[in-house]
């Protein structure tokens, strides 16, 4: 894990020095639930702001972060007031189970140039106490100027995900096997109380996380950088 990340770090910092002071460098993380997105698109912006306060020690503000599309889950009232409420309950995680119109709203306000003017942004958050997103829970500052984000459909090539995909410099994908990202999901859901036990756990994983797991692997785009995921505690989130 660590050459990749090392070679992925030298890579996007490379990127930024070359990206212009009014432009963001922006990188989605995409990969089947389980794969290890999430811990990648943090490990990304953790080494990417060491680099930064390293080369620039006057530096005030980090210049990196991490945004999820778990903020974009539909909520439960919007899932309850569809056409077949039970199913759109029992598939939340699915890519119709979230708004990737709005997801796209912030990709174009985040490509706007950067001036002296410009402000903080801000995406949703998902609360899993409440199983609700937050609105304007997680702050975007205009010094923000690497943005990772990670998510389920980031290269998923159908619309309007794959319009948001456009907007993007690159397009990373994490990939694991089907097996491993199981066992992954089974521990999680039940550490995370989602599941009431493994049997439990186990039936989630199978009948929807690895279902949408298979719409990600056949539909997705062509991407610049596909990361491998291994037995690795530092990929299990």
């Amino acid at each position: 894990m660590e050459e990749q990340v090392s070679r992925l770090v030298d890579k996007a910092w490379a990127k930024f020095l070359s990206t212009p002071p009014s432009t963001r460098l922006m990188i989605a993380i995409s990969g089947i639930p389980g794969s290890g997105k999430t811990s990648l698109a943090a490990i990304m912006a953790k080494r990417i702001n060491e680099k930064y306060a390293t080369t620039f020690p006057d530096a005030s503000s980090p210049i990196a972060t991490s945004v999820s599309m778990d903020g974009y889950h539909l909520s439960r009232a919007q899932l309850a007031a569809m056409p077949e409420p039970a199913v759109a309950v029992a598939r939340r995680g699915a890519a119709f189970t979230f708004d990737p119109v709005k997801f796209l709203r912030l990709v174009r306000a985040l490509r706007e140039p950067l001036t002296a003017n410009s402000t903080t942004l801000y995406a949703p958050s998902f609360d899993h106490a409440v199983k609700d997103p937050v609105e304007d829970d997680v702050p975007i500052a205009a010094a923000a100027r690497v943005i990772f984000f990670e998510g389920n459909y980031l290269s998923l090539n159908k619309e309007p995900w794959n319009e948001a995909a456009s907007l993007m410099d690159e397009l990373w994908f994490v990939e694991v096997d089907f097996e491993t990202a199981r066992k992954r999901l089974v521990a999680r859901h039940v550490k995370a109380g989602i599941a009431k036990d493994e049997e439990d756990a186990n039936r989630r994983a199978l009948e929807n996380d690895l279902v949408n797991g298979r719409e990600i692997v056949d539909y997705r785009m062509d991407v610049q950088e596909v990361i491998v995921s291994r037995e690795d505690v530092a990929w299990e989130a």
